[in-house]
């Protein structure tokens, strides 16, 4: 028989080690990524991304590959899509707006076999080949919820009373659109910040672990502040190389004076 594949993500988490996450939505990007050594997670996006279910089973094969964490973000807080999300070969799932406690048992729920929760008995690909995998599998699959709204950070207090989850990830955009028409699109505005940062940290006192939108220019100040899951936009930092060489082009190409 098979043995449960590590689920490396959780596994650094539980360990109070950083975990690194990148988003990707075909198979030849996340053999690229894996190949690097420096990804944990490969974020598949099922909320606002192409990928659909048939696609899905391919990707998450993909990072077992690597032995990488496979992390889907489903598009609402449905007990049966996280279970059939979850049948698909992901070991982590990632679910938005989730707002209030009742919210975030509700994701239990659809995570978690009995005694936990009540997710569908339909197996999973993760589970082939391993003896008694719907006993094994409430310990192995990695479960966040997302801090998106001014109301969630509000009710934050009682969310954290939930047991089961493995992260709170405070995202910024939809949060700095909650908190008022001023704010959208400035997820740096200092009162967005201050927001992010009293939640992370509150996380952190209740002894929980912490999630955030991470690049270049926050990643050390949101360690600081106690977050462990960061999750980087690759594509601000393709950007950013395909604008340095870009420069380097321009100035040789540049006319010289005699």
């Amino acid at each position: 028989m098979a043995e449960l594949r590590p689920n490396r993500a959780k596994l650094k988490l539980q360990k109070g080690e950083p975990v690194i996450a990148v988003g990707a939505s075909d198979p030849d990007t996340i053999d690229t990524l894996g190949s690097l050594g420096t990804v944990d997670t490969i974020w598949i996006e099922m909320e606002h991304g192409p990928v659909t279910w048939r696609e899905l089973g391919d990707l998450t094969r993909a990072c077992d590959l690597w032995g990488m964490t496979a992390l889907v973000r489903v598009t609402t807080n449905e007990p049966w899509l996280i279970g059939r999300t979850l049948d698909r070969g992901p070991q982590a799932i990632i679910i938005p707006h989730v707002n209030t406690k009742e919210e975030a048992e509700a994701v239990v729920q659809g995570a978690k076999f009995t005694p936990i929760g009540m997710r569908g008995m339909g197996g999973s690909r993760q589970g082939l080949g391993v003896a008694d995998y719907v006993n094994k599998a409430n310990g192995n699959n990695m479960v966040i919820v997302m801090i998106e709204d001014i109301i969630a950070v509000q009710n934050l207090a009682q969310i954290l009373k939930v047991d089961n989850i493995d992260c709170f990830f405070v995202a910024p955009s939809d949060l700095s659109q909650s908190m008022g028409a001023q704010y959208l699109g400035k997820r740096e505005h200092p009162d967005v910040q201050a927001v992010i940062e009293k939640a992370i940290r509150q996380i952190v006192a209740a002894g929980r672990v912490a999630g955030a939108l991470a690049d270049d220019s926050n990643i050390e100040r949101y360690y600081d502040w106690g977050a462990k899951f960061f999750y980087c936009n690759t594509q601000d930092y393709v950007a950013k190389g395909l604008s340095g060489i870009r420069a380097k082009v321009a100035a040789k190409a540049a006319p010289r004076g005699r």
